[in-house]
């Protein structure tokens, strides 16, 4: 699609007429409607504003024109999982794993590896062709060929280390030992808890990156332990298969 289809369809689905679209990006009505015409095209600063408002990347704005690709893992990327800064515009560099708000979720790459393995073997890769292919990507990634100018000093490893301690001083009947936090988008772990009312409620932002672990119970076979959490809360709950049944046992402010 060519930009002016895309910031047409933009608009339309999100029920803006011309002139709420041009006060929303500081521009005349006009200027929209030359946009949407082909006439022409918004500049940088525009785009940024259209990005954040629309939440999608400049370059689905500008029609796809380039493969996007986590500069940290590798992984393609799609507007529903590339990253935030904190401002809460879109880094076109990073998805929502290995970047959250303006903070590095990786710092070792052996442990980065791990965490990608398992979602590689199968059809494709074995574990050890998996472990080859990325130990020959990741080096050629910016982040890591940057990492001494990006990396925070070890401060989130330190976040992580304190945070398992926190957990596992809890010591919840029946949870393994937690060793290890990966990072995990609210999307995907965001279960709906019931409540003595009836009502289920869900806890978690869709689109915030957390920390977080699935731990085999030691005492009941087919159930789980989930442990997520970040610098303000700590949450923990037990769940079926795929999240069934879901049972929120601790949920505490930091």
């Amino acid at each position: 699609m060519d930009t002016k289809d895309i910031i047409y369809e933009l608009r339309c689905k999100n029920n803006m007429t011309q002139d709420v679209l041009a006060e929303k990006v500081l521009v005349t009505r006009q200027a929209v409607s030359r946009w949407e015409k082909g006439e022409t095209v918004p500049n940088t600063d525009t785009l940024k504003l259209l990005s954040k408002l629309f939440d999608v990347s400049i370059n689905t704005l500008l029609g796809s024109p380039r493969p996007l690709v986590c500069q940290c893992c590798g992984m393609p990327l799609e507007d529903a999982i590339i990253s935030h800064d904190e401002d809460g515009s879109l880094n076109e560099d990073y998805c929502k794993w290995c970047y959250a708000d303006g903070t590095y979720t990786y710092s070792d790459m052996d442990d980065l590896i791990d965490t990608c393995i398992v979602h590689m073997i199968g059809e494709d890769f074995t574990e050890e062709q998996a472990r080859t292919y990325m130990k020959d990507l990741l080096p050629k990634l910016s982040y890591w060929k940057n990492f001494d100018e990006l990396s925070d000093n070890g401060e989130f490893e330190s976040l992580k280390k304190q945070l398992i301690k926190e957990i596992n001083d809890l010591h919840i009947e029946g949870m393994p030992e937690l060793d290890k936090l990966n990072a995990l988008v609210g999307e995907y772990v965001n279960l709906a808890y019931p409540l003595p009312s009836g009502q289920s409620i869900k806890f978690l932002n869709p689109q915030t990156t957390y920390l977080g672990n699935q731990l085999e119970s030691l005492t009941e076979t087919a159930r789980c332990f989930g442990v997520l959490a970040n610098a303000d809360f700590i949450m923990v709950s037990t769940y079926g298969t795929e999240g069934s049944e879901p049972e929120l046992l601790l949920y505490k402010k930091r």
